[in-house]
């Protein structure tokens, strides 16, 4: 969670509590784009809107959530990015070899459910 503390900082709140508002929303997946798999959910709790980095990084890794104005992004791939990183998917959101490529469809809800580092890596297989 590369900007979790800045974004806690920024809001004046703890980071759990920046977790837990991301997690209490359901989100609608209004698109999928920027790059394959990535989607672009509505319904970020208002305390939570945050810009864009001024300076995008080069390099976000895949998986990462992300928030930017008013909604929460998955970079399915690694790539660029400007959003505002608070945490990671272990889940795989775009594999070309499977029908459909994306896990997450326009018109699907999300909900983020927090998860520690033993349980993420469980699910990952490590």
């Amino acid at each position: 969670a590369l900007d979790l503390n800045e974004v806690s900082q920024a809001k004046s709140m703890s980071i759990n509590e920046v977790i837990k508002r991301h997690s209490e929303q359901e989100y609608y997946t209004y698109m999928l784009g920027f790059s394959p798999g990535f989607p672009f959910l509505g319904g970020l709790d208002e305390s939570l809107e945050m810009p864009r980095k001024k300076t995008p990084r080069t390099q976000i890794p895949k998986g990462s959530v992300a928030i930017a104005g008013k909604q929460t992004g998955i970079y399915s791939l690694s790539s660029p990015g400007g959003w505002q990183i608070i945490g990671k998917t272990p889940l795989t959101l775009y594999d070309f070899e499977k029908t459909p490529p994306t896990l997450i469809q326009m018109g699907d809800t999300v909900r983020f459910i927090p998860i520690d580092k033993n349980e993420f890596n469980a699910l990952i297989g490590k």
